[in-house]
């Protein structure tokens, strides 16, 4: 067997605050979204350069309060670009390890955590 990727499932409990965090201030990119009917709870795929997430409102999906890491470069002009937003509940800082990374850690509305680390060498 051969794994290409991995698809990380967040749940979500507003769609606004949900799109708001990830479309706007992370800058992920809407993919599509699904609902069974009207009145439905939402499941949507967004994605940008670095990974796809599912983020789902969909009870039985996964718990609140994941956490992921992301390995990523440049992150000091990831950081200065969040900075630069002025996102009313965010407002992170970079992390220098014990164990040679530096990290970005941001959390959203819903309690799931993503942490962006770039290794040092």
């Amino acid at each position: 067997m051969n794994t290409n990727s991995v698809t990380p499932i967040f749940r979500i409990f507003d769609e606004h605050k949900a799109k708001q965090f990830y479309l706007e201030y992370l800058d992920f990119s809407l993919d599509w979204e699904h609902r069974y009917g009207n009145d439905f709870p939402l499941y949507m795929q967004i994605s940008n350069h670095l990974l796809t997430l599912h983020l789902t409102e969909h009870y039985g999906d996964c718990s609140p309060g994941s956490a992921i890491r992301i390995l990523v470069s440049d992150l000091e002009d990831f950081h200065r670009t969040l900075v630069s937003k002025n996102y009313k509940y965010s407002r992170p800082e970079i992390e220098t390890t014990e164990w040679g990374t530096q990290e970005v850690c941001v959390i959203d509305p819903f309690g799931n955590k993503l942490t962006f680390v770039e290794e040092q060498h």
